[in-house]
């Protein structure tokens, strides 16, 4: 997709990639679509996620469409650095679930010539910004903007509304506890 593949290698320039949106948008599908394109060109890849997200794997990021690839499960977002060592690319999924080093650690990996792509939530299920996800959006050299489709009326979606009653603001799930909703359609489930 980059010509900036080679760049990076000749130059050693670095940069942050965000692949954002909402639940069931293909934020995952297109991490992986980039990932396996830079193995093609034959870059050294690592792959990292969150070890809370256990959803469909220990181990594998997995979209809702059951692409999958490799990756580390990491505690916290300082053991990137230490295991992303003399590599081309870092991809890392559900970003919205690090703590909020994340940026400060891409950041220092994008300074060191890797390229960072990342993908995580850009709104929790009330609408406001989460996680680490804000600052890493100001960062970016390059933003993408996925959308879902609205369950209510087929619009695009941007919001993942909580079909159940509860308050955490992580709350593990999927369809039985997710849907992807427009503007419009959220607001009118909130009552906002």
């Amino acid at each position: 997709m980059f010509l900036e593949n080679d760049v990076a290698r000749t130059h050693n320039r670095g940069w942050i990639e965000v692949i954002c949106g909402s639940m069931f948008s293909g934020k995952t599908e297109e991490l992986i679509r980039r990932l396996k394109r830079a193995r093609i060109a034959r870059l050294k890849v690592e792959i990292f996620k969150p070890g809370v997200d256990t959803r469909y794997d220990e181990e594998k990021v997995v979209s809702h469409d059951e692409n999958e690839i490799m990756s580390t499960p990491v505690p916290a977002s300082g053991n990137i650095l230490l295991m992303a060592n003399d590599v081309d690319v870092v991809g890392i999924d559900e970003a919205q679930f690090f703590d909020s080093e994340l940026p400060n650690v891409c950041n220092q990996l994008a300074n060191s010539g890797i390229r960072v792509i990342v993908a995580g939530l850009d709104m929790d299920f009330k609408g406001k910004p989460f996680g680490p996800m804000p600052a890493l959006l100001a960062m970016a050299e390059y933003i993408t903007k996925v959308h879902a489709i609205c369950v209510k009326c087929g619009s695009l979606a941007q919001y993942s509304h909580r079909t159940v009653a509860n308050e955490k603001l992580v709350l593990l799930g999927e369809t039985d506890v997710y849907e992807p909703l427009c503007r419009s359609c959220f607001r009118k489930e909130n009552h906002t």
